[in-house]
């Protein structure tokens, strides 16, 4: 399958957020900030990206984003719970109007037969809520975390691109 590359993706985000004058924020484990770096890698992000936060212990997803403990100890945080509490947390700690998360596995190490090396969740969130996607892509640790990066980014164009006309 030919898609766009990154860069076109990045561009297309920005390109959708500032005619809607819209601003994100980025909330990730696995990635260890990839996301960010993929957007700021692009000139004029300063106009929509307000930040993100690398979250990849508990005790950072707890503090930064406002997980909460009893979510992280009945679902994990490789889970569409954790992930969605990340992404809402990042929107209201960042004070974005949409922010994305993503929790997973890139390996080589970590994963089990429930939750194997390659399983992520991404979630996005804006004002009218939540939606969260459970992948599971197979390749090295670069090729899940590239993976998982190109997902928040279509993840993040979809939901700008289903919002009603804000200009």
């Amino acid at each position: 399958m030919d898609s766009e590359s990154v860069s076109q993706l990045v561009e297309r985000l920005q390109a959708l957020c500032l005619e809607r004058g819209l601003t994100v924020a980025t909330a990730e484990s696995c990635t260890g900030g990839l996301i960010a770096k993929l957007i700021t890698d692009v000139a004029g992000s300063s106009g929509y990206f307000l930040g993100g936060i690398v979250s990849y212990s508990n005790e950072a997803k707890i503090g930064l984003l406002g997980v909460r403990e009893e979510e992280l100890a009945a679902h994990g945080a490789v889970s569409a719970q954790v992930a969605r509490s990340m992404a809402m947390g990042a929107r209201h700690r960042v004070g974005a109007d949409l922010a994305v998360s993503v929790t997973g596995i890139a390996g080589p190490g970590g994963g089990g037969a429930a939750k194997p090396v390659g399983l992520a969740y991404v979630a996005v969130a804006d004002a009218a809520g939540a939606d969260v996607r459970r992948f599971l892509w197979s390749g090295d640790r670069v090729d899940v975390r590239e993976a998982a990066a190109r997902a928040a980014l279509e993840l993040l164009i979809e939901r700008v691109s289903s919002r009603p006309g804000e200009a």
